[in-house]
């Protein structure tokens, strides 16, 4: 039983070596409103922090309407990315949260210029409310190498 104890605890400690996380960070994208990075990578998972309509440049969410706010939304992801060396097709999976669900249309239609085919897995929920007054916020799931075909 001890070595059993001891041989767990050596593949749990050498495991946890390879687990560490790595902050990734743009001043191409919001800088975050709260205590939170915009993204944190490990074991080769880029996890973004959810993305709202905001401009990087005056950190107000942009005019226009809900069309402008989810390009600026996707557009602020695309910038993480970039800054992990990652892009869209990196994506596994997006949880995007919708104040009003009416506009899941609208979010298709926009969210799949963002792609090429092999669409990552994907969840959206309806909320009552986001930060900044937001309409639409998207988070991501990143892996690296799935360049896909």
């Amino acid at each position: 039983m001890r070595q059993f104890c001891f041989s767990f605890a050596f593949l749990l400690v050498s495991g946890l070596s390879f687990a560490q996380k790595k902050i990734i960070s743009t001043p191409n994208a919001p800088v975050p409103i709260a205590p939170y990075s915009q993204a944190v990578e490990a074991n080769g998972l880029v996890f973004l922090a959810g993305q709202i309509g905001l401009d990087p440049a005056t950190r107000q969410l942009v005019a226009g309407g809900f069309e402008p706010e989810t390009t600026r939304t996707l557009e602020n992801i695309k910038a993480i990315l970039a800054a992990a060396g990652l892009t869209m097709s990196d994506i596994v999976n997006t949880t995007i949260y919708l104040k009003d669900l009416t506009n899941f249309q609208k979010v298709n239609d926009l969210y799949g210029t963002y792609f090429t085919g092999n669409f990552p897995a994907r969840t959206t929920v309806g909320v009552v409310g986001l930060p900044a007054g937001a309409s639409i916020e998207i988070a991501v799931v990143a892996v690296r190498g799935t360049r896909r075909k």
